[in-house]
């Protein structure tokens, strides 16, 4: 009778209790009260242990239409062993949009390659790995390009996707050395951010097709060169192709493999004797300052590097152009016509993440390329981001800044992104191959396609490219706001410091303790027998070893020029560098084209195609559809890509889990910043462990305002919150009506 007098009393408390569950699930993450969402993806100490060359055999009933079908990007099931381990029925596709169709022309069929372990099956993965990219090494000479570029971006804290060198065997025959690169789609987000991550998006508006399968009706040769600015590197295909040709029978791909010959080897080491120079006995320590010995003439100078001014786009005309610096073509009062001049890249406000207005139907080109379920209340959010982001800059106010920008992240992205001169990018003039992070109103950037990297997409100088200014990278300019993921970081005093700070911890990481030429050596080391062995390479082994002995001595040079602009004795901006150009670090000793370039790509070898001047092959290593417009012209087709920003939708939205990521500076910058203070004013590392608890990520549920932090997974919360309350209710009515 007792129990009958109080449950009322007893069903307010459980209402009560009920309700607090319900909130402290709705609000955990602000409150602290957060689950441990970081996933243990094996796949990163399986097929990404980059201490070897790993295998992988494609089992295809019929190859040769595949390769017919190819610019189709249509999928094949076929089974797949990677490093013995079987997997049946996965997809396979060649990747790319206008580079199918241009390597289809050249007569190449060394397609990079995208294998979807999860297209007809969702359970079946790799260790946790839903899709993977299998990059065909164009353009680089050097093979490591883009090896090299995410190496450093994941070990300095930068959120990258992971890579490897893969054997390819086709049926168990030879096809040749390829990297494989984790796909930024699902698995990626997952491990770096948690299940429960935020939105992934891949703008570009480099309308350089129709998207996939729609590659094999573009025709490179139909574009309209004058109105890009550039020559038309067809007009000299002819001349050049004799001049490969005769330069093809002096060559000897089967030279120079003695044991004693190879870059690394004896005296003969990568970045060895060059030109007169020993770059052996290079010191890593910064006690001494970096050599200057630069003549005034060198910035100008149209006798040096001569075959640095012919790489498909000749120096003359692809000239200084981005960024400029001292001497050179492009700075920002130029009143060229050239539309690489000035700063301004070739990109829509959209892809340069400007802001336009509050009206969603401006920002068709971010939300067409989204690779994850965007809702309305995303899309409201990522423009109050932009809004904040750009007014902040305008306007000179850091907080503002900072509620929009994931400091610590971008901040690392882009002092890796800097220092390997990477033109066919966001702070280049094509205004693609990234892509942007948002989460709980924060943006960040991810590093995509580095094959023409270090240089080699500008066709200058040696000398512009190694002194390349830090504080206006590529096609930045002194007070230019047209990249404001860049120039928020020069907009204040406050933020270029905490810049240099980063950039001084990277030397240290990354120079002074001999990391990186020690990572160029060993990678070399590692993929020399493969190298010799690839029917399908797009070089000679003598093109090779040269391009690898390049890459050591222009990281070096790299690394002197940075250290110096750090120290003040070299300018870190165009206009520092033109009042004192003899302070700038001497490149002369290399050729940056030696490493593959926009005008190399096919080289002489098996499948080379057409060879020498028209290249070919491929495009670059990129996942995203529209790629480099120029990406094999000469040198190879476009870009090996896979989304295509102007459908008008995403078919990618498989991509909702997020995943946090062992914190890469154990020991050193806890809590994100060189000295141990997180640029972010969250005061977290994103990288230690992942962010976790992402209230901002996709969902399915609207109504409850831009600035919602209540995720899906809240939702299901509140929904056993409120099936709690209504069985208690059931149980309290159906003991009154007993008693």
């Amino acid at each position: 009778m007792s129990t009958h007098k109080n449950i009322d009393r007893i069903c307010i408390i459980i209402t009560i209790l009920a309700v607090i569950v319900t909130a402290l699930f709705m609000n955990g993450t602000k409150l602290g009260i957060v689950a441990d969402d970081s996933v243990d993806m094996s796949y990163e100490n399986t097929l990404f242990d980059d201490s070897y060359v790993h295998s992988i055999d494609i089992e295809i009933d019929d190859w040769d239409s595949f390769l017919e079908t190819a610019t189709s990007e249509e999928y094949t099931a076929v089974n797949v062993t990677i490093d013995g381990e079987k997997i049946k029925n996965v997809a396979l596709r060649a990747k790319g949009n206008t580079s199918l169709s241009t390597v289809s022309q050249l007569g190449s069929e060394r397609y990079s390659l995208k294998i979807e372990f999860d297209r007809y099956q969702d359970s079946t993965n790799y260790h946790g790995l839903d899709k993977l990219c299998l990059n065909n090494l164009i353009q680089d000479y050097t093979m490591m390009k883009d090896y090299i570029a995410y190496k450093l971006m994941n070990e300095f804290g930068a959120a990258s996707p992971l890579v490897s060198y893969v054997y390819v065997t086709i049926n168990g025959e030879d096809w040749g050395l390829f990297l494989a690169v984790e796909a930024v789609e699902d698995s990626f987000l997952e491990r770096n951010y948690g299940t429960n991550y935020g939105d992934l998006y891949k703008p570009d508006t480099m309308s350089m097709g129709g998207g996939r399968g729609n590659g094999g009706d573009f025709d490179m040769r139909d574009m309209d060169f004058d109105e890009l600015g550039i020559k038309n590197p067809f007009e000299n295909s002819e001349d050049d192709n004799d001049e490969s040709s005769s330069n093809d029978n002096t060559k000897d791909s089967g030279k120079d493999n003695s044991e004693d010959s190879r870059p690394g080897k004896g005296s003969s080491s990568p970045g060895g004797d060059n030109n007169g120079k020993s770059s052996g006995s290079h010191s890593h320590k910064r006690s001494g300052g970096p050599d200057r010995s630069k003549g005034s003439e060198s910035k100008d100078s149209s006798d040096t590097n001569e075959s640095n001014d012919n790489n498909g786009f000749p120096g003359g005309d692809f000239g200084g152009f981005p960024g400029g610096g001292p001497g050179g073509e492009s700075d920002s009062d130029s009143d060229s016509d050239n539309p690489f001049s000035g700063g301004f890249g070739m990109g829509s406000d959209e892809a340069k993440l400007k802001y336009i207005d509050d009206d969603t139907d401006s920002y068709s080109t971010i939300w067409n390329s989204a690779k994850t379920t965007v809702t309305n209340s995303d899309k409201t959010r990522l423009i109050k981001a932009l809004k904040n982001l750009n007014e902040g800059l305008a306007e000179g106010d850091e907080e503002q800044i900072a509620e929009a920008v994931d400091i610590d992240a971008v901040l690392r992205y882009m002092v890796v992104h800097s220092f390997v001169v990477n033109g066919d990018s966001y702070t280049g003039s094509m205004i693609h191959n990234y892509y942007l992070y948002e989460e709980n109103g924060k943006l960040s950037m991810i590093p995509w396609d580095y094959n023409l990297a270090y240089g080699t997409f500008q066709g200058q100088d040696a000398d512009s490219i190694v002194n390349d200014p830090i504080d206006n990278p590529q096609s930045i300019t002194a007070g230019d706001t047209d990249r404001p993921m860049f120039s928020w970081i020069i907009s204040s005093d406050e933020y270029t410091e905490m810049y240099h700070e980063y950039y001084e911890a990277f030397l240290e990481q990354f120079y002074d303790s001999g990391y990186l030429t020690d990572l160029i050596d060993s990678t070399y080391e590692m993929i020399y027998s493969y190298v010799e062995k690839d029917p399908t390479k797009f070089c000679e082994m003598s093109e090779f070893e040269k391009a690898v002995e390049t890459m050591r001595e222009f990281v070096s040079l790299r690394f002197q020029s940075i250290e110096g602009q750090l120290d003040g004795s070299i300018g870190s901006t165009d206009a520092a560098q033109a009042e004192n150009p003899d302070a700038l670090i001497d490149a002369s000793s290399i050729t940056i084209s030696d490493m593959g370039s926009m005008g190399g790509g096919m080289g002489g070898g098996p499948g080379g195609g057409m060879g020498g001047g028209m290249g070919g092959g491929p495009g670059d290593d990129s996942d995203s559809d529209s790629g480099s417009p120029f990406g094999g012209f000469p040198g190879g087709p476009g870009s090996d890509s896979d989304s295509n920003p102007f459908e008008s939708g995403s078919d990618n939205s498989e991509s909702n889990t997020e995943s946090g990521s062992d914190n890469l500076f154990e020991g050193g910058f806890p809590g994100g910043g060189p000295n141990g203070n997180s640029g972010s004013d969250s005061g977290s590392n994103p990288f230690g462990g992942g962010p976790g608890g992402n209230d901002g990520g996709p969902s399915n549920f609207e109504g409850f305002g831009a600035q919602s932090t209540i995720s899906a997974t809240n939702y299901i919360y509140l929904g056993a919150c409120v099936l709690v309350l209504i069985a208690a209710y059931v149980f309290a009515k159906l003991y009154k009506q007993k008693h």
